[in-house]
């Protein structure tokens, strides 16, 4: 099973709404706060929210359910955080 990595940061509307898009869809994902880790802040500072599949980027800034559903395979309720 894939597992769904949420990068993140407080008081980020954006984030708010890719957060509840995933859960929506059925997946749990992993939180990561991009301010609390100098790798993620090094990779994903201005990118966020940042959605990861197994380490990869598959959604970033302003995220629709559209790419959502293509990142994820296309019908919610997809992969999980493990």
């Amino acid at each position: 099973m894939a597992v769904v990595k949420f990068v993140t940061r407080k008081g980020c509307h954006l984030c708010d709404d890719a957060l509840r898009l995933l859960r929506e869809l059925g997946v749990e994902p992993q939180l990561a706060d991009v301010d609390a880790d100098d790798r993620l802040f090094q990779l994903y500072d201005w990118r966020v929210p940042v959605v990861l599949v197994d380490g990869v980027p598959v959604a970033e800034g302003r995220i629709t359910r559209e790419h959502l559903l293509a990142a994820l395979g296309g019908s919610g309720g997809g992969p999980n955080a493990a």
